[in-house]
């Protein structure tokens, strides 16, 4: 009896982001690499504390700038 021909099952393709991780992976230590994305986690919320500020004075200057209406 003769075997059936074997199929090449299509491998995923790598993305970018699991190369990094792995060449990450190779050149830094696991302390090193935890670190790096505590900074990076860092910068993210200091990002979004700014937008927090920026809109909190824009609606500031806002409720300042009015004036009170007549009736």
């Amino acid at each position: 009896m003769q075997a059936a021909p074997l199929r090449a099952t299509p491998r995923p393709r790598p993305s970018v982001t699991g190369a990094l991780r792995a060449v990450e992976a190779v050149l830094l230590r696991g302390g090193q690499r935890t670190a790096r994305r505590n900074a990076w986690t860092s910068v993210l919320e200091d990002r979004a504390r700014a937008k927090d500020r920026r809109d909190a004075q824009y609606v500031l200057e806002a409720a300042t700038t009015r004036h009170p209406q007549a009736t």
